[in-house]
């Protein structure tokens, strides 16, 4: 099979479509043809050199992916050769072909089509994970959403709206907030123009929970956005890994800050998270009320050109990597 290859840690001129070996399913596993996969900024940080694969994971990039079954391994039950599925990964989503647990599989929703949902199981799982399963996010609350014109952004408003809460979201142009607002935005924020933690005051007293991918940069700020009982859940340290966190204001408001992680988790977490995912969110992407948002498609062997476009800035939604071309 092809895959991306990484020759260095660098630039995305690094990456090259080459020949690899097949993978082959163990016990518990399904292989996979692969459709599409997707960007993640994740994926970026890897080629740079600075997220390696957790243990025993590929070192071919790629989080997620869709595809059809191709093989599966010893146990493995549920699934047959020749479903249509998409996929979370530890790694590998950037070839041809792809072994995964059983566990990480879900059928592809509704209409969506079989590339499309390449965009799906790490939004799906990051966003469902830490806004439904670890904040508790409930009808009638108010999210914050940090980077709401990306991948996670994109989907989180969409989850925001269908479970009843008020979306408030940041972005830095005129052109990306208004395509938040056509997502379900209640409150749009030009993060160069105007301060989050002043419009929320106003417009609603704060947030209940933030989903924030800037880490260090926004922290104090962040909480300072908190109404009481708010939860802060940090998923990305795009603006630096070490903030100071004034602990007074935090008890004050008896609010919570978690961060956390996804591809690093054991396999039986995982699991877990996708058959939630799969009973609680994915009947909500059937019906066309949560949907894929992607910005742009590009042939897999041109990996280089997507993470530029993703480093760029200019993507609304999700970056997908085709296989068919």
């Amino acid at each position: 099979m092809h895959a991306i290859k990484l020759r260095e840690p660098g630039g995305p001129d690094n990456l090259e479509w080459v020949e690899v070996p097949d993978p082959r399913p163990g016990p518990g596993e399904v292989l996979l043809d692969v459709a599409a996969s997707a960007v993640n900024r994740a994926d970026l940080l890897q080629r740079q050199g600075n997220y390696p694969p957790p243990p025993g994971a590929s070192d071919i990039l790629g989080l997620e992916c869709s595809g059809t079954v191709a093989e599966l391994g010893e146990g493995v039950e549920g699934w047959q050769v020749g479903d249509e599925v998409c996929a979370l990964l530890a790694g590998g989503g950037y070839a041809e072909r792809v072994v995964v647990p059983a566990g990480q599989l879900l059928p592809v929703p509704g209409e969506v089509d079989l590339i499309t949902s390449a965009g799906l199981p790490e939004v799906a799982c990051t966003v469902w994970s830490n806004v439904v399963m670890h904040a508790n996010l409930a009808e009638g609350e108010v999210l914050l959403v940090h980077g709401g014109a990306g991948g996670i952004g994109t989907h989180a408003i969409q989850v925001g709206k269908a479970l009843g809460a008020t979306v408030a979201v940041t972005a830095g142009s005129a052109d990306r907030l208004d395509r938040c607002r056509q997502l379900g935005a209640d409150i749009a924020i030009n993060y160069k123009e105007q301060d989050f933690v002043e419009v929320l005051r106003d417009e609603t007293g704060g947030a209940d929970v933030i989903l924030d991918n800037m880490g260090a940069k926004y922290l104090d700020r962040n909480v300072s956005a908190l109404k009481t009982n708010g939860r802060l859940v940090i998923i990305g340290m795009q603006g630096g890994v070490k903030g100071e966190l004034n602990i007074g204001k935090l008890m004050t408001k008896r609010a919570s800050v978690a961060g956390t992680t996804l591809r690093a988790r054991p396999v039986d977490d995982k699991a877990r998270i996708v058959a939630d995912v799969r009973e609680r969110l994915w009947p909500l992407v059937a019906e066309g009320a949560v949907r894929p948002v992607i910005g742009q498609v590009v042939p897999m062997s041109e990996a280089g050109k997507a993470h530029q476009a993703l480093e760029e800035g200019g993507v609304f939604g999700k970056v997908l990597l085709s296989v068919r071309g």
